[in-house]
């Protein structure tokens, strides 16, 4: 376990760092819980993208713990840490698996989040538990992406279905289903192209594929995962909230994580969505792909 804490703790190290050091500073400056410290502390939350739900909760229990007990109560980043991991509490959730069936995963996002590689740590790492896998190159409209792929399947041993530069993407999908059927595969992760929420035209497309795998696998995809890019702080939450619209989102990766100080993203797009938060990436190895622990995430966040 403190291997996992250690690899929370070094992948959200910037959110932390910036966080942690602003909340020490304005709690030493101000040993009483004064309406103005309360205000930074509050600003510096919502700096980290934590959302003004979990904000308002973290101030007033430490509000309500100031008043009962004093100076002494206050121990903010203990407050914070409890209140976030309450709250992310029933965002733990496992990958899906079929019992003797292939369980199809869809992964989809916009462009650059890093669902291709996503794809392949995730092939990788039910490899790596003993479980067999297939990736499926959907993403057709770029060459670079078909190539991308066939060189992670390369990397991490896992075979690719894959068609070329141009194909219909659905035509891809149905031809992976029939292969990982065939193969007796555990898995097939499915990489679709990266698709600004915005354009109609894409996810309908995307519903196709998704439509043309259930027609050959009735229940397919068995999870669709949207991979959002931790950089990108609450813009995320609109992305989430389009796709979920256009094809039932079963859970999110949220990937980058290691390079932003707004990890705090976390918590508010899950408070808003109720979404389950599948993995999350702290690095760049296939490894640094997580499962998600709500309590190793709040650890990291405010341990000193």
């Amino acid at each position: 376990m403190f291997s996992l804490f250690q690899k929370f703790k070094e992948g959200l190290a910037k959110t932390k760092s910036t966080l942690v050091h602003e909340i020490k500073r304005i709690v030493t400056l101000s040993p009483k819980l004064s309406g103005a410290s309360l205000e930074e502390i509050e600003m510096a939350l919502l700096a980290a993208d934590l959302g003004t739900g979990m904000t308002d909760q973290i101030c007033r229990e430490a509000r309500k713990a100031y008043e009962t007990q004093g100076r002494a109560g206050l121990d903010f980043l203990e407050i914070a840490r409890r209140e976030v991991e309450k709250s992310l509490a029933n965002a733990e959730s496992p990958l899906i698996k079929l019992p003797g069936a292939v369980t199809v995963v869809s992964m989809v996002g916009v462009n650059g989040t890093g669902k291709t590689t996503t794809a392949a740590k995730l092939a990788h790492r039910v490899q790596s538990e003993g479980l067999s896998a297939i990736l499926a190159a959907c993403d057709t409209f770029r060459a670079a992406a078909i190539d991308q792929l066939k060189l992670w399947g390369q990397r991490v041993n896992v075979p690719v279905v894959a068609s070329e530069y141009g194909a219909d993407p659905a035509s891809v999908a149905h031809d992976a289903v029939v292969a990982a059927q065939g193969r007796k595969a555990d898995y097939l992760f499915v990489d679709t192209a990266g698709r600004l929420h915005t354009k109609h035209n894409l996810m309908l497309e995307l519903m196709k594929v998704h439509r043309v795998m259930d027609k050959k696998l009735p229940g397919a995809p068995h999870e669709t995962l949207l991979v959002l890019d931790g950089s990108t702080g609450m813009n995320a939450l609109n992305q989430a909230k389009e796709f979920n619209k256009a094809v039932k989102l079963t859970g999110l990766v949220i990937t980058k994580l290691d390079g932003t100080s707004k990890g705090g993203m976390v918590v508010a797009i899950h408070r808003e969505l109720g979404l389950p938060i599948k993995f999350i990436g702290l690095g760049e190895s296939p490894e640094d792909l997580q499962p998600f622990s709500a309590k190793e995430f709040a650890a990291a966040l405010f341990s000193e």
